[in-house]
């Protein structure tokens, strides 16, 4: 008759618990993107480009093109004198983020390179999975995102790329990112009486709108791509009107150039 050993199946169990404990664990353990995650209103212009597209070299030369740089939170308290002596003539600077975040340092970063001398803008980020285009629109314009015909304002920027809380096109179907990117581009246009610019990476583009081609005629373009030379635009765009082609640049690492000499920046400020 065998023998009955009580340990044997304690074995048997504790591998059994072994085992299922491998198999459940990689589902239960949290994700390492989650500790990723930056937090709400941190966001700015390009944050998304170089692990989506990669990097590549600068371009070379400044025939007819025009310096500017870009900023945000990130950057504090910008030494605009420094950047206007290096060259730089006109400025975007972040001023909010969906319906719940303002820049604390757009006064300081938006009237400061006015006072410099620059031709200056505000831009937005977008958030579509937060609330509609139309009601962004609103809280852009109401918190610094308007503009004037003084020569010295360009009109407002709407930053629509990668999401970095989550889903990259923000659980959207192409068709309704356009709606949603649509109901912004109209209500600012209400409210101001400009077309606002439209900055994007021509790969975010295709993926999220479907390459959707109806805006090219009346918003300027602001590509993002860090590489020697612009490359495929997005549908819709002969040209594009600025470049942001660096995140590693002097002073403040986004650089850009708009495509046109310095009467060119002014004829779109002046509308």
């Amino acid at each position: 008759m065998p023998v009955h050993r009580p340990g044997n199946t304690r074995s048997r169990r504790l591998t059994l618990a072994g085992a299922l404990l491998a198999v459940l664990s990689p589902l239960l353990a949290t994700p390492s993107s989650a500790a990723e995650v930056p937090p709400r209103g941190s966001a700015h212009m390009g944050m998304g480009v170089i692990p989506h597209d990669g990097q590549g070299g600068t371009p070379v030369g400044r025939a007819a093109q025009t310096e500017g740089v870009d900023v945000s939170s990130h950057q504090g308290n910008v030494a605009w004198p420094t950047l206007w002596s290096s060259g730089v003539k006109w400025a975007y600077v972040k001023a909010t983020e969906g319906t719940y975040y303002r820049n604390p340092y757009f006064g300081q970063q938006y009237n400061g390179s006015y006072d410099v001398g620059m031709i200056r803008g505000a831009y937005h980020f977008a958030t579509p999975d937060t609330a509609g285009g139309a009601a962004q629109a609103n809280y852009f314009v109401d918190h610094g995102g308007g503009w004037s015909r003084d020569g010295r304002t360009l009109p407002g920027a709407l930053d629509v790329e990668w999401n970095p809380y989550g889903a990259a096109c923000y659980g959207k179907s192409a068709s309704a990112m356009v709606t949603w990117i649509r109901d912004f581009l109209n209500q600012y246009r209400a409210r101001t009486g400009r077309d606002a610019v439209i900055y994007t990476a021509t790969s975010w583009w295709k993926q999220c709108t479907g390459n959707y081609a109806g805006f090219g005629a009346a918003n300027p373009l602001w590509i993002a791509r860090y590489a020697t030379a612009v490359g495929e635009l997005p549908a819709g765009w002969a040209y594009q009107t600025m470049w942001q082609y660096t995140s590693t640049g002097p002073t403040v690492g986004d650089h850009n150039r708009f495509n046109g000499a310095l009467d060119r920046v002014q004829a779109l400020a002046l509308g």
